[in-house]
C-alpha cells in the first residue's frame, strides 16, 4: 500500500507562502478562464528527485457543479504546477459509465480516477456493482460537503412539502389508487443521492422499498424526466435542482444541508493499483485538487469559478443559474428564499470539508446495509481503513504547507444528528441500525 516518504515532494519553494500568494493571487484573475487549459499559475519548483513518475492522468467527472474542483485544478494549471501536465479531465455521461470506465483503468482506454459518489469506491472495492469483480479503491479527499437538493414534480407544489415527507404518503397512496406509478429518481443504487431520498422518505413514514419505485436517471437528465413526468421526486446535485426551479417544472422541498448539516458528497477516488504505482503523481494530483479546492472556496472567486464550470466542454449551462447557489442563495421555487452564505451552502474546504472523514464512510456503508445494497456482516470498519487514505490527504496537505488548525486531528467527526433528531454514533453503527423503523436489512 502506498505510503508517501518524507523525502517525496520536498519543494524548493516555500509551499506555506507559496499557496497563500496563489491564493491571493487568483483571485485576481481573468474573468473566464474556460478556453485556457494551458493555467494561470506558476508552476511549483519540484526537486527532479520528487518528480511524478508520469505526467499524466485521466480522472473523470459528471455534469454537476461539485466536480468543480477537478475543473478549476485543470483550468487553472494547479495539476500543471505540481508536474502533473498532462492530466486529462474527461466528461462521463453517468455514474454507470464512470465505474465502467474505472474498471477498464486508462490503460483499456477507460479513466484512473473520478469525482465520485462517495460510496462507490466502496461497493466497486467489494465487487458490488462490477459484477464480483473486485476493484480495488481508495478515497484520497472528500470533494465537497452539502450542495444537493431533494425536488418534487409541480404536481405537490400546494403541498409546498419540505424536510417532513410524511404529507407526501395520502398523496403518493391517491395517485396509485388512480393507476398511476410513483417513482423516486436518484442517480446510483447505494450512492449518496439514493441514500438521502430514502433517509427523507423513511423519515416521514414513507417506505421507500414499498410504496414508490425509486429508479435511476442520469444527473443532466434528471430536468427533462421531470418535465415530462416521468417521476415525482428527485435528488442529485446542482444545478439541475436549480434548473428544475427555473423552468418553473417543479420545486425544491429540501437542500441536503438541511437533511444533514454539512454532510460528506462526492470524493475524489483513484485505482488503488494506479496510486500504489505512482506515488509521487498521486501526491501531486492531491495538491493539485487541494490548492483548487481553497480556490473554489474564497466568496470572491465564485463568479469566476461559475463563468467556468458554465463552459460548454464542462456543464454547458448558463453561469447565472449556477452562481445563486454557489453563493448560497437559494430560491426553492414556492416563494421560498434563503441564504446559506454562511452556513449550508456547497462547501469545498470550509469547515474541513476536504478532509475524508472515516465515520462519514462508516454511515455509507452502515446506510447501505441497512437497504440490502451489502451483506449485514460485511467488515465496515476494516474495509473504510482499506479504501479511506485520509493519511494520503494528511501528507499532501502538510506538503502544501495547511495550518495544523485546518488539518483534523481525528479521522472522525464524532456524533453526527439528522433533521429528525435521530444519532449516528461511529463507535456504535449497529445500536444506530436498530434504531430506525424503516430498512430492508
Amino acid at each position: 500500500m502506498t505510503k508517501f516518504t518524507r523525502r517525496q515532494f520536498i519543494f524548493t519553494a516555500g509551499t506555506a507562502t507559496a499557496a497563500s500568494l496563489l491564493m491571493h493571487g487568483c483571485a485576481n484573475g481573468n474573468s473566464n478562464t474556460a478556453a485556457n487549459n494551458g493555467g494561470t499559475v506558476p508552476a511549483a519548483n519540484i526537486d527532479p528527485a520528487d518528480a511524478p513518475e508520469v505526467t499524466t492522468a485521466r480522472l473523470g467527472f459528471i455534469a454537476l457543479t461539485d466536480a468543480a474542483p477537478l475543473i478549476v485544478a485543470k483550468e487553472k494549471g494547479y495539476f500543471d504546477k505540481y508536474g502533473m501536465k498532462d492530466v486529462e479531465v474527461a466528461k462521463q455521461a453517468s455514474w454507470a459509465v464512470t465505474r465502467d470506465n474505472l474498471v477498464l483503468g486508462s490503460g483499456g482506454g477507460g479513466i484512473d480516477g473520478a469525482h465520485i459518489l462517495t460510496p462507490m469506491p466502496y461497493l466497486m472495492s467489494l465487487g458490488t456493482i462490477t459484477q464480483g469483480n473486485r476493484i480495488p479503491m481508495y478515497i484520497l479527499a472528500r470533494l465537497n460537503t452539502n450542495g444537493q437538493a431533494i425536488s418534487l414534480s409541480n404536481t405537490y407544489k400546494e403541498m409546498n412539502v419540505g424536510l417532513d415527507s410524511s404529507p407526501l404518503q395520502q398523496a403518493f397512496a391517491q395517485q396509485k389508487s388512480a393507476g398511476r406509478e410513483l417513482r423516486a429518481a436518484v442517480t446510483f443504487p447505494g450512492g449518496t443521492h439514493d441514500l438521502w431520498m430514502r433517509y427523507w422518505l423513511a423519515a416521514g413514514g414513507i417506505n421507500p422499498n414499498s410504496e414508490i419505485s425509486v429508479i435511476v436517471v442520469p444527473p443532466p437528465q434528471m430536468v427533462q424526466n421531470v418535465r415530462v413526468g416521468n417521476m415525482e421526486t428527485f435528488c442529485v446535485g446542482e444545478p439541475w435542482p436549480a434548473q428544475t426551479v427555473t423552468q418553473g417544472i417543479g420545486y425544491t422541498a429540501l437542500t441536503t444541508g438541511e437533511l444533514w448539516k454539512d454532510h460528506p458528497e462526492k470524493a475524489l477516488a483513484m485505482r488503488a493499483d494506479w496510486v500504489d504505482q505512482h506515488p509521487k503523481a498521486t501526491k501531486a494530483i492531491l495538491m493539485a485538487v487541494q490548492e483548487a479546492q481553497q480556490w473554489c472556496a474564497l466568496p470572491e472567486n465564485k463568479e469566476e469559478m461559475a463563468n467556468i464550470v458554465a463552459n460548454r466542454q464542462w456543464l454547458g449551462v448558463s453561469a447565472k443559474d449556477i452562481l445563486g447557489r454557489f453563493q448560497g442563495q437559494y430560491d426553492y421555487g414556492t416563494g421560498r428564499t434563503e441564504d446559506y452564505s454562511d452556513s449550508l451552502l456547497m462547501k469545498f474546504w470550509r469547515d474541513n470539508a476536504s478532509y475524508p472523514y472515516k465515520s462519514h464512510d462508516l454511515w455509507f456503508l452502515t446506510e447501505n446495509i441497512r437497504w440490502g445494497y451489502i451483506p449485514g456482516d460485511t467488515d465496515t470498519r476494516a474495509l473504510v481503513d482499506q479504501v479511506n487514505r485520509e493519511d494520503l490527504w494528511r501528507e499532501a496537505a502538510q506538503a502544501l504547507g495547511v495550518s495544523a488548525a485546518e488539518i483534523p486531528q481525528s479521522t472522525s467527526r464524532g456524533v453526527e444528528t439528522f433533521f429528525d433528531g435521530v444519532q449516528f454514533d461511529p463507535e456504535n453503527p449497529t445500536a444506530y441500525l436498530n434504531s430506525l423503523k424503516i430498512k430492508k436489512a
